[in-house]
């Protein structure tokens, strides 16, 4: 198997756009890979983010660069060195409005989404590891799984033929930041066994914008790392893939009493056939661990006070998968499947601060289950594809409840148990799509449903001075969409996409405003005179409606890739909680110079569209200098003109912003 060099820390145009290469089913190769997608989702708005562009960003970051697909955010802008943790669900098409992820996230088919939140810990994941991201618009997601809302994110790990035998980097930054990453592969016999590790820490930056500072704020430090240990066997015609990984993660808020730490342990085994019956069968483990400390701060910012202290919200997801591709033939392709997961956690917190020492305690918490079935199917004939894909799923929420104690002793002063619920839900998806040979027109319509995570449950939180409590009797969420779109490629080196789409979400899950303070509310306690008082509610009925544009252009040692995205979501007259109506990134690059230009347009903080976060620019640069064949010295900045990016207001208008400019000088070593 032939080695390709490592990327590293690199700007470099990628073909996003990328087409999948049709494989022959009789074939047998060790990949590491899945099932091949079906024929179908040509119908469907398909992106693909190769390795280069992961493994490209300035900032080294798996979020950034599935910002190459526009439209894919989080619940705020900032990234997993500043943010909170359970703000970092990932989402498309503006159906936002909830910090929990709308979208699915894959790794080699495992769903990736914290058992306990739905929040995605992106520090978890080393770029340089990965071969490449699938971003699917739009939702339905049939043999995908259920949850995808918004649409599907597959990352699939890489092989030795993409990683190289061995790379490694180590830079230094403002602020005085390091991040150091390797990434080993090799093949053994009949199979291959990759190694991948990162550790990352900085002194961080005030979050708080220099005039609403006060003497109680401070720099937000970060230490992060991971490893990831792969093996694949060829055990006669079927692969053997098996993964384990773990992270931790470590975060401050900026002021005191806000320490965020999170931790976790993923292992999975997948059997994979690509014989004349195709099947796969996935079993996976997931472990979390969740810790983080709220506090209330006064008007002129100068004082700080505990307000909640979540010392630890542990998780636990289990699942599997079966899926079988029988040989029908007749342009017929056919994957049949079904799937299990199963999460459960709780949160464990000590609240009611009085004279800086806490007085009660909080246990909330439960479990939740799908179990779904699912067919997809896809037709091709001539210049036509059509696809059909249908899923049944039976969810249930149990075992669910609220204990709180005082902590000088006596009886609970709140034991509630919750009435266990089930349901069923039936979706699926249509789309065709017709070749006219450099052109290529689509449609689609779909049917997709999400099932409220614990956390939005059972775990209330708090922001700035703002207070949100959880609500046991949330129902799921559910979605019906349809899209048209049109692929042109007038030159051999130019790609053109683009797609219309309007979606509505009914039962949209929202953090609600119900009253100001101060008082003391219920599931959350005391909220000051500057806060607000909200509870997670079900909204009747979320309408997103816009237009996504992609482009691609590759010459020679030049390329340019651009992506653009508007988007009306609406909430009756109003706008979801931090949901842009324009996402937009360009990268420009020359061999190993490049720079990346992303616009994120004007949004609200609030569900009540009071707080208003301004629209921002910003500009990414990188260059390497070879200094001998395996070793170069690489200099990347992120942010370059330092522009201010609004991550959230709270409080009487006090501004938190996302990253400030970010320059790093470093060393890549890559042995082929």
């Amino acid at each position: 198997m032939r080695f390709a060099a490592l990327a590293g820390g690199l700007l470099v145009a990628a073909p996003a756009l990328a087409q999948e290469a049709a494989r022959d089913p009789s074939e047998i190769v060790v990949t590491g890979q899945g099932l091949a997608s079906p024929p179908g989702d040509a119908a469907y708005a398909v992106v693909t983010i190769p390795r280069e562009r992961l493994v490209g960003t300035a900032s080294g970051r798996l979020e950034d660069a599935l910002r190459d697909a526009a439209g894919s955010a989080q619940f705020r802008r900032s990234d997993s060195r500043s943010a909170h943790p359970t703000s970092q669900g990932v989402t498309l098409r503006g159906l936002g409005g909830n910090a929990s992820s709308r979208a699915l996230l894959l790794l080699d088919g495992v769903p990736q989404a914290d058992p306990f939140g739905g929040w995605v810990a992106f520090p978890a994941y080393l770029p340089e590891r990965l071969a490449s991201a699938r971003v699917t618009r739009g939702g339905g997601s049939g043999y995908a799984g259920p949850g995808a809302l918004a649409g599907t994110i597959e990352l699939a790990s890489g092989s030795p033929g993409e990683l190289g035998r061995f790379h490694a980097g180590v830079a230094y930054g403002s602020r005085n930041s390091l991040d150091a990453r390797a990434v080993a592969a090799a093949e053994l016999g009949g199979g291959f066994v990759t190694l991948a590790g990162q550790y990352a820490r900085g002194d961080g930056f005030i979050p708080i914008v220099a005039e609403d500072r006060g003497p109680a704020d401070r720099a937000a430090p970060y230490e992060q790392a991971s490893i990831a240990l792969r093996g694949v066997v060829d055990l006669g015609g079927t692969e053997l893939q098996a993964n384990l990984s773990g992270f931790t993660d470590a975060r401050d808020r900026g002021i005191a009493f806000t320490r965020v730490k999170s931790e976790g342990a993923d292992a999975s085994i997948r059997l994979v056939h690509r014989g004349r019956w195709g099947w796969s069968a996935l079993a996976y483990l997931q472990t979390r661990g969740f810790a983080s400390g709220f506090a209330s701060i006064n008007d002129a910012r100068s004082i700080v006070a505990a307000t909640l202290d979540q010392y630890n919200v542990p998780a636990t997801g289990i699942g599997g998968r079966f899926e079988v591709e029988p040989p029908i033939g007749g342009g017929v392709t056919l994957r049949l499947g079904g799937e299990v997961r199963r999460v459960s956690g709780r949160t464990q917190e000590l609240f009611t601060y009085v004279a800086g020492a806490p007085t009660r305690s909080r246990v909330a918490g439960g479990e939740s289950a799908t179990l779904g079935a699912f067919a997809d199917a896809s037709y091709e004939s001539g210049s036509f594809t059509l696809s059909a894909g249908g899923r049944l799923d039976h969810w249930s929420i149990a075992n669910g409840s609220l204990i709180e104690r005082s902590l000088a002793g006596g009886a609970a002063l709140t034991d509630l148990v919750f009435a266990d619920r089930r349901g069923w839900e039936a979706t699926g998806r249509l789309g065709g799509a017709y070749d006219l040979g450099g052109i290529t027109l689509r449609t689609a319509a779909y049917r997709g449903w999400r099932l409220p995570t614990l956390n939005e449950l059972y775990r209330p939180f708090r922001v700035g001075a703002d207070a949100t409590a959880a609500n046991a009797a949330l129902d799921p969420e559910r979605l019906t969409g349809v899209e048209a779109g049109i692929d042109w490629r007038p030159l051999p080196a130019l790609s053109l996409r683009t797609t219309l789409y309007w979606n509505r979400l009914t039962g949209a899950i929202a953090n609600v405003s119900i009253a100001n303070g101060p008082g003391t509310f219920p599931g959350v306690g005391f909220v000051s005179a500057a806060g607000l008082y909200r509870r997670r509610q079900n909204l009747p009925e979320l309408e997103a409606r816009g237009v996504e544009f992609d482009a691609r252009y590759s010459a020679g040692r030049f390329g340019a890739f651009a992506s653009y995205a508007f988007v009306d979501s609406r909430i009756g007259a109003l706008r979801p909680a931090q949901t842009a109506r324009h996402h937009a990134s360009a990268t420009l690059a020359w061999g190993d110079l490049s720079a990346t230009a992303r616009y994120a347009g004007p949004q609200y903080e609030d569900d009540q569209n009071l707080r208003r976060l301004k629209g921002a620019l910003t500009l990414d640069a990188a260059a390497a200098l070879p200094l001998t064949r395996s070793l170069a010295i690489e200099a990347r900045a992120e942010n370059l003109a330092d522009a201010r990016v609004e991550a959230g207001i709270s409080g009487p208008g006090v501004i938190e912003r996302t990253s400030p400019r970010t320059l790093w000088l470093g060393l890549r070593l890559r042995v082929h």
